[in-house]
């Protein structure tokens, strides 16, 4: 299955939007969370954009590791 856009709750301040997109394009978080910032300061549509992503993209799923075996 391919890489998805999805919120990581994982070094998550509010939603996990900016974690999720910085895990999807590969790239530093406080780079991401720098430009969002900025383009809620200047532009005011980021945080439009920030919501009506909250709301849509689905959070990461784990894999339930809790009733991992080892056998050795």
């Amino acid at each position: 299955m391919g890489k998805s856009l999805v919120r990581v709750k994982e070094n998550s301040m509010f939603f996990g939007v900016c974690s999720g997109i910085a895990e999807y394009f590969n790239l530093e978080l406080s780079k991401i969370r720098i430009a969002w910032v900025v383009s809620i300061l200047f532009f005011g549509t980021g945080l439009l954009l920030y919501i009506v992503l909250a709301i849509v993209l689905n959070k990461k799923q784990y894999e339930d590791v809790s009733n991992f075996e080892i056998n050795v």
